[in-house]
């Protein structure tokens, strides 16, 4: 089901808001392999090859604290993967922006979407420049459907929206899934990222959806504090949130689709096998629709 034929003088506006694009496709990308980078460190935990010394071991003294760490990051991936199925299916979607996208590795966004239609069409963005390398050349999807790359900030979401990738990927008169998975944690409240969500959101039309997921200290307080100073010791801002903190951050004014925002391990898992304890999942997810 899609809704919202049309779209709001506001809402077309929001997306023309001048700013700064992308990064030209022609320009060389320059990689800091001083500092530890969270796109890095997250394949690292997923079993990848693509980062560097420094983010294994930022990872590494992260995982000392959550030693469940990977866990959580698989039961994350999965939670994904879940979620664009669910929304292609049982609710038509056909665009996604996925912020925050991280290396390319198994299950990728478009891969998931065009699976199951292959005209779905998704733009990626990050801000590591090599996410960027890797996604010139891996990120293709299907003849019938459409990807895209922007090398982007989420604490900039007017420059996101006002760049030309997104606008000619991305039809603004139709729904659209905002894909914010592990990624909130990383804007610390003094970045205001309610508001971050309220901009990239009042840009859509009706009957879009935000996928959204966050690492909470809620059963693992030590282990996860732990990870979080070392992240924050590493050079990388983190900011593990409670469930009631992240829902008012990520879901005010949105409907959200059953059950709610629960441990990503919970949200419609496919079948009734075994599934890993809160305390070492430590993140919750969710997915809302705009009225």
């Amino acid at each position: 089901m899609q809704g919202g034929g049309g779209v709001s003088e506001r809402v077309r506006k929001a997306w023309e808001v001048p700013s700064a694009v992308s990064r030209p496709v022609g320009e060389p990308v320059r990689i800091d392999t001083t500092v530890a980078h969270s796109a890095r460190m997250y394949d690292y935990y997923l079993g990848g090859k693509d980062h560097y010394q420094v983010d294994r071991d930022t990872a590494e003294i992260a995982a000392r604290s959550w030693q469940a760490v990977r866990i959580a990051v698989r039961e994350n991936r999965s939670f994904l993967g879940r979620a664009v199925r669910h929304l292609v299916r049982d609710h038509g979607i056909t665009q996604f922006l996925d912020i925050g996208a991280g290396l390319p590795s198994a299950g990728n966004v478009h891969e998931i979407a065009q699976a199951e239609d292959p005209s779905c069409r998704v733009v990626y963005v990050d801000n590591d420049p090599i996410v960027l390398a890797h996604a010139r050349s891996l990120l293709i999807g299907t003849p019938e459907g459409k990807t895209a790359y922007v090398h982007a900030d989420l604490r900039e979401p007017a420059a996101i929206l006002d760049d030309p990738a997104v606008r000619d990927t991305l039809d603004r008169d139709r729904p659209v899934a905002l894909m914010l998975v592990a990624i909130l944690h990383f804007i610390v409240d003094e970045q205001d990222p309610g508001q971050i969500v309220r901009h990239l959101m009042e840009a859509l039309p009706s009957g879009s959806f935000l996928v959204a997921s966050h690492v909470t200290p809620e059963h693992d307080p030590d282990g996860v504090h732990g990870l979080e100073q070392a992240y924050r010791n590493g050079g990388v801002p983190a900011q593990a949130r409670t469930r009631d903190a992240f829902t008012a951050l990520a879901f005010d004014g949105l409907e959200l689709l059953d059950p709610g925002v629960t441990l990503v391990s919970e949200w419609r898992p496919d079948g009734d096998g075994p599934r890993p304890p809160a305390n070492q999942v430590n993140w919750y997810g969710g997915i809302a629709r705009k009225p």
